[in-house]
């Protein structure tokens, strides 16, 4: 029957100090700006001009591809071009000789129509022949491979000799990194922490190749779009990072901390006493309420009487996941009950506790 168990119970204090909630992710380092740098011709690499880690300035010439084909095809195209201007020219002279000649009866007027058509089409086709020849121009110049932006070549995808094939999409020659002394990390916060989550708070990481370092950085943005993977749904939180002895390499996996609240002083009691059920037939001074609202969470002091329990209504605040902080219902000092050490029931002697309860 209920309050025929005699118990002891392990307590333990609620104190006051300092309190921070983190909330944590994981993600991987990258570039603040990061360049593909492609082909838009289509060939084999005779000359590569930069390599892994080389530092390349705007403009500054990182591979050749043979331009052999092309240079050709420009030459075609500028003779078609002159023929073009020769075509043209004729037919103006003509056009003049038939104009002198209308006034006086020489040539009919359908002759003089046709002579200022024929002037139009050359026109038109001497129009083409420039467009072809800055075509074929522009490809020649595309075999120069130049560096869009400064930067770092992070890495380099051809090998001299190569033939790279520019088709349905543009294939990556380089990686050029724009500025590696700040970089970002891409981190996947889930649906549950987002909303606590803000543009300005203050992050600390760890990255397996320094497990003793804690580096810093801040909340940059935080992207609304989802991100669903076997049915877990994460969004992208950007955060800056200062690299300024670039000990952080692109690619690094980052295990995340955001801080997303601190208090200075908080009465605050351990994440056990909140996760404590009495086990059957120990006395209870007042019963616990039947429901609780939504805010409110229920913990047990010891009561008056050894062995018996007073149930407390709380409200809590902030949590670190070992101690949570408590809003109201509780004064610093006061006892809190964590886990049940003996029970002994009449007539059955001395029972173990239960086992303790996972949060």
């Amino acid at each position: 029957p209920p309050g025929s168990a005699s118990a002891t119970f392990d307590t333990a204090s609620a104190t006051n100090g300092p309190l921070v909630q983190r909330i944590t992710a994981s993600g991987s380092l990258s570039a603040l700006v990061s360049v593909d740098v492609g082909a838009q011709v289509s060939g084999k690499v005779i000359a590569l001009h930069a390599d892994f880690n080389a530092p390349v300035r705007k403009g500054q010439l990182v591979a050749e591809i043979d331009p052999t084909l092309y240079r050709a095809t420009l030459n075609q195209a500028e003779g078609e071009l002159a023929h073009a201007r020769a075509a043209l020219t004729l037919k103006q002279q003509n056009l003049a000789r038939k104009t002198a000649l209308f006034p006086v009866n020489a040539v009919s007027k359908f002759d003089l129509d046709v002579a200022n058509a024929e002037v139009a089409q050359a026109e038109a086709q001497l129009t083409i022949r420039q467009a072809v020849v800055e075509s074929a121009r522009a490809n020649v110049d595309f075999c120069r491979i130049t560096a869009p932006v400064d930067g770092i070549v992070i890495s380099r995808r051809v090998d001299l000799g190569q033939t790279v094939i520019a088709a349905m999409t543009t294939p990556v020659l380089f990686n050029i990194a724009q500025d590696i002394t700040r970089m970002n990390i891409n981190a996947s916060v889930s649906e549950a922490d987002i909303g606590l989550v803000n543009v300005g708070q203050e992050v600390e990481f760890t990255v397996d190749s320094y497990p003793e370092d804690t580096f810093r950085g801040k909340v940059a943005q935080v992207r609304k779009a989802p991100v669903t993977s076997q049915n877990v749904v994460t969004y992208e939180t950007m955060i800056t990072v200062d690299n300024p002895d670039q000990r952080l390499f692109p690619g690094m996996t980052a295990d995340v901390a955001i801080l997303v609240a601190r208090r200075a002083s908080v009465t605050k009691v351990p994440n056990a006493a909140l996760r404590y059920t009495p086990p059957e037939g120990v006395a209870l001074e007042g019963s616990p309420p039947a429901r609780l609202e939504r805010t409110q969470r229920l913990l047990y002091v010891p009561g008056t009487n050894p062995g018996q329990l007073r149930p407390v209504i709380i409200r809590p605040g902030i949590s670190d996941g070992i101690e949570t902080e408590i809003v109201a219902g509780l004064d610093s000092g006061a006892p809190v009950v964590t886990a049940t050490r003996t029970l002994t029931t009449r007539g059955s002697g001395l029972v173990p506790p239960p086992p303790a309860q996972t949060p």
